[in-house]
């Protein structure tokens, strides 16, 4: 038996931790796609900018979910290190493009 095995033995991971981060992953991105949906169109920001400033804000996001939610071991609260770097990252472009355009029109009227 390996150290990985014999640690998944004495400290097993729930499905419910699983499905809870998930969730709390997914509230953060939502939230913050949001967020930068607004700050974009405050910024008057057009075209391929506005794109750039959210996977560059996702990715800071994604950072700080690495770093300060799974204090840098992932597999730990997450069923893969993917989870964290690359899942639920395109589910909040909606809500930014939609965010964006609104505060675009808003700010540039």
């Amino acid at each position: 038996m390996d150290e990985k095995e014999r640690k998944q033995a004495i400290y097993p991971i729930s499905t419910e931790s699983l499905q809870q981060n998930g969730k709390n992953v997914y509230y953060i991105r939502s939230v913050t796609s949001t967020i930068f949906g607004v700050s974009a169109g405050i910024l008057g920001l057009e075209s391929y900018y506005g794109f750039l400033f959210y996977f560059a804000g996702t990715a800071f996001v994604s950072l700080l979910l690495f770093l300060l939610l799974a204090r840098g071991q992932p597999t730990e609260y997450f069923a893969s290190a993917n989870d964290i770097w690359i899942g639920n990252a395109l589910t909040g472009l909606s809500s930014f493009v939609l965010t964006w355009t609104l505060f675009y029109g808003l700010v540039d009227a």
